[in-house]
């Protein structure tokens, strides 16, 4: 593993894919252009619309956003994290994928929401993932690049389950993946402190791209996209409009922390 930068994009994606794909590919360029090596995209990144508009398209969705982050990856010659769009499965729904690419084009990790947010959120909304999306069955995977570190996926509504995360460490994960579309309402009081404490109890960087702004009716994301070092400290946030958020990610620094903290070493239950 080597220092490289990394990038954790910030969008306000709509309920129109040709227009959310404009505006990652314009965003990905952004961030290699300041250098990063390994980028990654909100869940939600192709499509953010009603859940019925989302089914009806699901197939489309699904194909050009593999398709996307493949030509992506191939043309800036970087490893991109897609993190989540809708790939169609029986009975109707979809699986929220999150899809990791190498700079060949190549997939070389997925995962399918396992956790799947059905919550009556104080502001008034309800939100029912289940009602269109099926949960996935299988544990996060991790990815080992030669480069890049031991990679660990998760999408959004996972970083409430620590469970998760302690999984992806004890898989040997250097750096955590946090892609999101956090509720306004939650984000304010929950995001960070989420993150930091899934970056702190693994000592492992974390980067959490996300969504921001109004989307459609009354959807709304919180933003701050991030990025954290092992430590807890936050080394880059996007604010709330769209942008990148980009920081290094330094094994040396990883292992400083470990060597300080080593909790990892110390578990006593798995």
């Amino acid at each position: 593993m080597k220092s490289y930068l990394a990038a954790a994009i910030q969008m306000t994606s709509l309920p129109d894919l040709q227009k959310n794909l404009v505006q990652a590919e314009e965003l990905i360029d952004l961030a290699v252009r300041r250098g990063a090596e390994l980028v990654s995209l909100p869940e939600n990144f192709s499509f953010m619309g009603e859940e019925e508009d989302k089914i009806a398209c699901s197939e489309a969705i699904g194909l050009e956003s593999e398709k996307f982050l493949k030509t992506m990856a191939q043309r800036f010659q970087v490893t991109i994290l897609g993190g989540g769009f809708p790939v169609p499965t029986e009975g109707g729904k979809v699986y929220n994928t999150c899809l990791l690419v190498d700079p060949n084009g190549s997939e070389v990790a997925r995962y399918k929401k396992v956790h799947l947010f059905d919550v009556n959120v104080p502001d008034g909304i309800t939100y029912r993932e289940s009602s269109t999306v099926k949960a996935g069955e299988d544990l996060p995977p991790v990815y080992v690049s030669p480069d890049l570190g031991t990679l660990g996926l998760s999408v959004c509504y996972d970083v409430r389950f620590p469970e998760v995360y302690r999984h992806l460490s004890h898989k040997g994960a250097d750096v955590l993946f946090v892609p999101a579309a956090f509720t306004a309402y939650t984000g304010k009081d929950h995001w960070k402190v989420l993150l930091q404490a899934r970056a702190i109890e693994n000592t492992c960087y974390t980067i959490a791209p996300a969504q921001t702004g109004r989307h459609y009716g009354r959807r709304q994301t919180h933003g701050h996209a991030m990025i954290i070092d092992p430590w807890g400290v936050v080394l880059a946030d996007a604010g709330d409009e769209p942008g990148v958020a980009i920081a290094e990610i330094n094994p040396d620094r990883l292992e400083q922390v470990r060597r300080q903290m080593p909790s990892l070493q110390h578990r006593v239950f798995m």
